[in-house]
């Protein structure tokens, strides 16, 4: 049997505050940043939830500012 995923919880909170604030980002900032704080505790891979978050973060570090 696969583990619970550890930051399932403030997934689905997300998904809620989302829902009930018309799909506003804005009015959940609070929540997802309890989303982060989660993923942060947990190594690489760990957490199914926090692979959002961990594309985002190799992203901006492959991505090079561009200066003229």
């Amino acid at each position: 049997m696969p583990q619970k995923d550890p930051c399932q919880k403030q997934a689905c909170e997300i998904q809620k505050c989302l829902q009930a604030n018309n799909y506003m980002e804005s009015k959940c900032q609070a929540v997802i940043q309890e989303l982060r704080k989660c993923c942060a505790r947990y190594p690489k891979g760990r957490s199914l939830v926090c692979s959002g978050f961990e594309r985002e973060e190799e992203e901006k570090l492959t991505l090079k500012p561009t200066t003229k």
